[in-house]
């Protein structure tokens, strides 16, 4: 079965599509394969972090069940995990054998290439808001950069934790049309950073913009809140007021995905958490004899090129 094979370090020329040999043994699943992304972690594997040359790079994709003693022949599946493309051989083929807790059920509202090109940000918004900050029923939530697709993606978590209240921060004269049914409020920012005053009360924030914004929702969280932190593009820095942080007793809390291992089930979650929101993150879907050509850009690969 034909696959893209890495001979020696390093991207570009080292990556050479030829035929491989597949054999599925007990615990592992057999999918043949739609699409794969080009992930950071696969740009570290070409680097020279794989242990065994030849490698058939690749750690997130998606495809069809063809056998599996967990999932039903023909089933849409998302590929992640238990060390596929890493330390074990990846995605980047015609067919794959994986073990079968790296097989998670595609949702049926996602084509194979959305679910793939929005799994890291799904994941990234399910572990802040799930995971992290602990969403519960009937709380009031709060997320920063909701126009963004984390943000938005942040957003549509909360509700699927059914918070009772989703209150959305945008920018002043940012347009808000795209994130209309995914809170119930938008409050806006001033150019500064600065929070208006009109911001209520909230359980819980979800940040994803860092910097000044951070401090001010700060102040709107109920005593014993929390604010989950994962992004910086408003600053790296912010003011916090210890009194506030002490005397409400606040808990500010970083999400890192590197330093979190992922539940059973949290792939299949975060994309049924995120799969009402209709984004498609900008990428390009390539064929698969160009994956050297990907490595530099946000690309997909199209695996149902080779033969």
């Amino acid at each position: 079965m034909k696959g893209t094979v890495l001979h020696s370090y390093g991207p570009g020329e080292q990556l050479k599509a030829e035929e491989v040999e597949l054999v599925a043994s007990a615990g592992e699943t057999l999918v043949e394969m739609r699409v794969a992304a080009v992930t950071q972690q696969d740009r570290s594997v070409l680097g020279g972090k794989q242990p065994t040359q030849p490698f058939v790079p690749g750690s997130e994709g998606a495809g069809v069940v063809v056998s599996s003693s967990v999932l039903e022949a023909g089933t849409p599946v998302v590929v992640r995990g238990e060390g596929v493309g890493v330390t074990r051989p990846g995605l980047w083929g015609r067919y794959a054998v994986v073990p079968d807790a790296a097989v998670h059920r595609l949702p049926p509202s996602l084509e194979p290439a959305a679910a793939v090109a929005l799994l890291q940000p799904a994941l990234t918004a399910h572990t802040a808001v799930r995971r992290v900050a602990g969403v519960l029923k009937g709380e009031t939530v709060v997320v920063t950069g909701i126009t963004g697709l984390v943000g938005r993606l942040c957003a549509a978590v909360a509700r699927s934790a059914e918070a009772s209240r989703v209150i959305g921060l945008a920018r002043a004269g940012e347009p808000v049309d795209a994130v209309a049914g995914l809170v119930d409020r938008i409050v806006r920012v001033d150019e500064l950073g600065q929070v208006g005053r009109e911001l209520s009360w909230c359980d819980a924030a979800i940040d994803t913009v860092g910097g000044p914004v951070t401090g001010g929702v700060l102040g709107h969280v109920t005593p014993g809140g929390r604010i989950a932190v994962l992004g910086y593009s408003a600053g790296e820095f912010t003011t916090l007021d210890l009194h506030q942080l002490i005397g409400r007793d606040l808990r500010v809390l970083p999400v890192n995905l590197q330093r979190t291992t992922l539940e059973p089930g949290a792939v299949s979650q975060a994309l049924a958490d995120t799969a009402s929101v209709q984004v498609r993150p900008d990428v390009e879907l390539v064929q698969a004899e160009r994956a050297g050509e990907a490595l530099d850009r946000r690309q997909l690969l199209d695996l149902s090129t080779l033969p």
